[in-house]
C-alpha cells in the first residue's frame, strides 16, 4: 500500500495526521511517528502480535512545523498558510515577507488562493529556498520561545559575542550597509552575502594559488600551500568578472563575522571597523610577518579592483576576546537589551565552537555537520611547521597565546542526506539506513567509498574532485551504501588526523560537537573504529553558541580570560565511544585501499595503480562474511 493514505481529507494542508499501510511505512498521528518493520515477513509477524509501531518518536510542534513547510512546498498545491497559523498563532506573510517578496519578484514564487506555491523555476531551486525559509523559521520559533521565558532580564546580559559562517564576504557600501539591501540590488544574487559553501570561484582560487607560489609563497604557506574557492580574495575576484556592476557600487567587502559585531555597535567605517583575526588570518591571508593583507603590488597584479579593496580594510586585526564596542541604541530597543553591553569582536562558527567544546593543545575537535572543521591550536611560543592542506595557520585565531590550526571536509552530514534523499528507496529515511547499517560489520558491504561529493577541503584541496564508490555488485543494498559513505567520511578524518600528526602536532584527544555528533551512535562508533582513538562528546549540544558567549562573558568582565571561562562552562559527556579491535583491524586494511584511491584520484603526480583495489574488497568482504 503507501505511507501516504491520509485520514484527513483532500486539500486539508499539510502537517495532519496520516498512516501508512505495508513494510517500511510512517504513520504519523497525534505527535506520534513511528515507521514499520522494513521486510514483509517482519512487519506481517509485527501486525499478527498487534504490535506494528516497536519504535515510537515524539514530535515536537517545532518539528511537526518544519516538515508541514518542506513537504507541502514540494507540492503543486502548495503550502496553506492558514496551516502555519493553526500551528503556530503567527502570520506566515508577516513573518517572512522580505524572503517572500524577493521568490515572487525572481519568479519563484506565487501566492493565490491563500496557498504559496513555488514555480516550475522555483521547484528547480527548491533545496535553497527551503534552505532559507527553514533557517528563518527555526530562528523565528526559538526566538518567540525565549520571548516567552518569563525569566529573562536584560540586566543579566553582560556581554554578546558573535559566531558566523566563513568565509561569507559581503559587499558594503561607503556607510558599511550591505549592498543587497539597497533597492537597486535587492534582486541580485551577487549582491548578497557570499556563503561558505560557495565555490563558483574555483578558478579565481587557482589562479591567486598559482601566483601566490610563483611570485609570493609565503602568502599561501600558512594556507596549506593551496588558497580555497570558499574564501575571501577568490570570490571578491569572481564577482568583479561575473558581474562588474556589483563590485563597482561595493565600496568595500566586509566577512559576515565582522559585519554582525559592526552592526550591532553602529560602527558605520569599514575603513576603521574592527576585523578580527580569524576571518582575515584563515581567509584573507592576513599574517603581520608580512604586514597584514598580501602586498598592494601582489593584489593589483590580479585584478587592481583587489588593491582598492585592500586600502578599504582595516590594518589591525584582533582577538575574539577584545571588545568591538557596545550595543548601539537603536538596535538595543529593537532587542530589549541595554544599550552600551560590550559586544566582542567576531569569529567563524567553528572556530568558536572549538573555544565551547573545551579546545586546548593536544585536542582536536572535530564539529560535525553538514560539512565539518577539524580545529587544534598550539602554543605561540613552540615553533610549528606550515603544513600543506591546511586551510591556515593563524596566530590567536581561536585562543590568544595560541596559534590556531583549522583542517575539515567540504561534506559530510550534506553527503548522508544526498544519499537519503536521492538514491535510497522510499521509506529509508536517517533513522532506518543508520539502523540497519548498524548490523553490518567492517568490510562486510565489499564497498569503498571517496567523500568528495562537494570536493575536498582538506588535506587535496581541490573542489572539482567528486564522490566514487566502487565495489558494487548485482547484490549490492542502499543500507550497505549508507554505511560505506561513513565509512569514507571517518576515512577522510582520518586522513586529517594523520597529516596533524606527520607534523608535529600531536592528537592526543578527540572532541567531538555539532549535529551529528549529538544524534548519531553509528558515525561516533565507525570513527572510533576507522580512527581506533575514543570519541568524545562535548557537554553542549551548542557549542558554536558556547564559545560565542564565553568570548563575549570575557569581553564583558565577567572572567580574567578565555582559559578561565572554559575551565567553569565547557565539559565534555559521560559517553564516550571506545574503538573495538576487531573493527579497528578491518578497517585498517581498508584504509590502505583508500589511501590508494585517494592519492591516484587526488594528487596529479601520482603514478598509483588501482588493480588491487577491487580483488582486495572482495578478499575482505568474503572472509568477514564467513566469520560472521
Amino acid at each position: 500500500m503507501s505511507e501516504f493514505n491520509r485520514t484527513q481529507p483532500p486539500g486539508s494542508g499539510g502537517g495532519g495526521d496520516y498512516i501508512g499501510f505495508g513494510p517500511a511505512a510512517t504513520s504519523t498521528l497525534k505527535e506520534r511517528r513511528w515507521t514499520n518493520p522494513p521486510e514483509i515477513a517482519a512487519w506481517k509477524e509485527a501486525v499478527r502480535a498487534g504490535l506494528p509501531c516497536p519504535d515510537t518518536e515524539q514530535l515536537s510542534p517545532k518539528t511537526r512545523l518544519m516538515e508541514t513547510v518542506m513537504l507541502r512546498l514540494r507540492t503543486t498545491r502548495g503550502l496553506r498558510l492558514t496551516a502555519y497559523r493553526e500551528l503556530t498563532g503567527r502570520d506566515f506573510m508577516q513573518d517572512n515577507k522580505p524572503l517572500v517578496h524577493l521568490l515572487h519578484r525572481q519568479g519563484l514564487a506565487r501566492i493565490r488562493n491563500g496557498y504559496l506555491r513555488l514555480t516550475r523555476n522555483g521547484m528547480l531551486v527548491s533545496n535553497t529556498i527551503l534552505g532559507h525559509l527553514l533557517e528563518a523559521l527555526d530562528g523565528q520559533i526559538d526566538a518567540a520561545a525565549a520571548a516567552n521565558e518569563t525569566a529573562f532580564s536584560a540586566q543579566r546580559v553582560i556581554g554578546i559575542g558573535v559566531d558566523t559562517t566563513g568565509s561569507s564576504p559581503i559587499p558594503v557600501k561607503a556607510d558599511n550597509s550591505a549592498l543587497g539591501m539597497d533597492a537597486a540590488f535587492r534582486d541580485d544574487l551577487d549582491a548578497q552575502c557570499w556563503l561558505w559553501k560557495d565555490h563558483t570561484s574555483y578558478a579565481e582560487a587557482a589562479e591567486i594559488t598559482q601566483k601566490a607560489r610563483t611570485t609570493r609563497p609565503q602568502f599561501v604557506a600558512k594556507c596549506g600551500n593551496t588558497y580555497s574557492s570558499e574564501w575571501f580574495w577568490s570570490k571578491i575576484l569572481h564577482c568583479k568578472r561575473v558581474n562588474p556592476r556589483v563590485f563597482k557600487a561595493a565600496y568595500s567587502w566586509v566577512e559576515h563575522a565582522d559585519f554582525m559585531p559592526a552592526f550591532l555597535t553602529g560602527n558605520t567605517n569599514p575603513n576603521t571597523m574592527p576585523r578580527g583575526i580569524c576571518a582575515a588570518g584563515h581567509k584573507a591571508m592576513f599574517n603581520d610577518q608580512w604586514g597584514g593583507l598580501p602586498s598592494e603590488a601582489f593584489l593589483h597584479s590580479l585584478d587592481p579592483g583587489l588593491a582598492a579593496i585592500r586600502s578599504r580594510y582595516n590594518r589591525v586585526t584582533q582577538t575574539a576576546d577584545q571588545k568591538a564596542g557596545g550595543l548601539c541604541p537603536t538596535i538595543a530597543a529593537k532587542v530589549g537589551l541595554l544599550a552600551g553591553t560590550p559586544v566582542a569582536v567576531g569569529a567563524m562558527d567553528a572556530h568558536m565552537g572549538a573555544v565551547g567544546a573545551g579546545i586546548k593543545p593536544g585536542t582536536l575537535v572535530k564539529i560535525i555537520g553538514t560539512s565539518t572543521c577539524d580545529m587544534m591550536v598550539h602554543p605561540l611560543d613552540q615553533p610549528i611547521p606550515d603544513i600543506p592542506g591546511l586551510c591556515g595557520i593563524v596566530p590567536e585565531s581561536v585562543l590568544p597565546g595560541m596559534y590556531g590550526l583549522e583542517a575539515g571536509q567540504s561534506a559530510v552530514g550534506d553527503i548522508f542526506n544526498w544519499f537519503a534523499n536521492q538514491m535510497a528507496p522510499k521509506g529509508h529515511g536517517h533513522e532506518l539506513l543508520s539502523r540497519e547499517a548498524a548490523k553490518l560489520l567492517p568490510g562486510e558491504s565489499g564497498l569503498l567509498c571517496l567523500d568528495w561529493n562537494n570536493g575536498n577541503r582538506t588535506v587535496l584541496v581541490d573542489q572539482l574532485l567528486t564522490g566514487l564508490t566502487i565495489g558494487t555488485t548485482l547484490h549490492t543494498t542502499a543500507t550497505e551504501t549508507y554505511r560505506a559513505l561513513i565509512e569514507a567520511t571517518a576515512f577522510g578524518a582520518l586522513t586529517i588526523i594523520n597529516r596533524f600528526e606527520e607534523y608535529g602536532v600531536a592528537v592526543r584527544e578527540v572532541v567531538n560537537c555539532g549535529g551529528i555528533a549529538e544524534k548519531s551512535p553509528l558515525v561516533m562508533q565507525i570513527y572510533a573504529d576507522v580512527c581506533n582513538r575514543p570519541m568524545k562528546i562535548s557537554r553542549s549540544p551548542q557549542t558554536c553558541a558556547l564559545g560565542a558567549a564565553i568570548f563575549g562573558a570575557v569581553a564583558g568582565g565577567a572572567f580574567k580570560n578565555v582559559k578561565e571561562a572554559q575551565k567553569k562552562m565547557t565539559g565534555v559527556k559521560e559517553t564516550v565511544y571506545k574503538p573495538n579491535k576487531s573493527a579497528v583491524a578491518v578497517y585498517t586494511q581498508l584504509y590502505k585501499l583508500y589511501h590508494d584511491l585517494h592519492d591516484t584520484f587526488g594528487v596529479k603526480t601520482s603514478k598509483g595503480n588501482l588493480h588491487h583495489v577491487m580483488k582486495q574488497l572482495i578478499e575482505i568482504r568474503d572472509r568477514v562474511r564467513k566469520h560472521k
